[in-house]
């Protein structure tokens, strides 16, 4: 019995917090628009029972879906999002790991407060974080001034409202969870083994090249799917620091449910976008699987 809760608690948060929301989602994305309320009409009627499930599969219509493929918008949202996320997951992997090691390599008295460092955003709101980077961006802002202030630049420069700001506001934004899980593998790494390569006569780049790196790259992976999955779908940082000019499929699907109350086509394009992150989310699950089995 104990070993069925065990495992019923997680399946049914998935139930409850994925399967159904993912249901509902589907069928409005297969639904006619209407003006009112709610804006869509369902072509799935539940009330008529099988007969209705029977008429509703003799009739699907997936003129939604043709919809996304027809209008350029979306593919090229998607496309545009993905490249979004690829490069702020490889500029944060470019920071994050950098600082994961030193914290791994620091005293062992400091770790905690370099931790707390990293997590300390947290402790703010995420809008309010992003609004200050406006502030920060902005061509009156800090970064202007100081720029202009030790003669770096002439006139101020334009960052805010482009997708500069964009990459600015993600690395920002998710820069612990690339930090956290690398410098989790980095801390349980076994210093002997670099001692060991050295010993043998590797230099010391080379030996974190040889030793420490692929000893690392679990916490790798792990932190790039941390950021890749939710900055392919992030909304708020491309709308805030992007401005009109920034071109991503989270923000399409905000402006199609609120501004333009487009809910079968809002609903496909969120359809799409999930099965997308479906591919990198079974493969981190693969690779949490595979690091666990390893440490076993």
């Amino acid at each position: 019995m104990r070993r069925f809760f065990l495992i019923a608690i997680p399946y049914g948060w998935l139930l409850v917090l994925f399967l159904i929301p993912f249901v509902i989602v589907l069928k409005i994305s297969l639904s006619d628009t209407e003006l009112a309320i709610p804006p869509y009409t369902p072509t799935l009627d539940l009330s008529q029972g099988w007969s209705g499930i029977r008429e509703f599969f003799a009739g699907l219509d997936l003129e939604n879906f043709v919809w996304l493929t027809e209008d350029d918008l979306y593919w090229k949202a998607y496309l545009s999002s993905l490249w979004i996320a690829t490069i702020s997951t490889l500029l944060t992997l470019m920071i994050g790991y950098p600082m994961a090691y030193a914290m791994a390599r620091s005293p062992e008295q400091w770790r905690t407060t370099l931790m707390m460092l990293v997590i300390l955003p947290f402790w703010t709101s995420f809008l309010i974080r992003v609004y200050a980077w406006m502030g920060i961006l902005s061509q009156e802002g800090f970064l202007n001034q100081f720029l202009l202030w030790i003669g770096v630049i002439d006139t101020p420069l334009t960052i805010l409202n482009t997708n500069t700001a964009v990459y600015i506001g993600i690395v920002y934004t998710y820069l612990p969870f690339m930090i956290l899980p690398i410098y989790a593998a980095l801390d349980r790494l076994d210093g002997s083994l670099i001692e060991a390569a050295e010993d043998l006569g590797c230099s010391r780049l080379m030996a974190f090249w040889l030793v420490t790196l692929p000893l690392s790259r679990p916490g790798v992976i792990a932190g790039c799917f941390l950021v890749f999955i939710p900055a392919l779908g992030e909304f708020v940082i491309p709308s805030l620091l992007g401005g009109s000019g920034t071109l991503m499929i989270g923000k399409v699907l905000w402006e199609e449910f609120f501004s333009n109350r487009d809910w079968p086509v809002a609903s496909a394009v969120a359809v799409v976008l999930l099965l997308i992150l479906v591919i990198p989310i079974v493969l981190f699950q693969r690779n949490q699987q595979k690091q666990q089995e390893a440490e076993q």
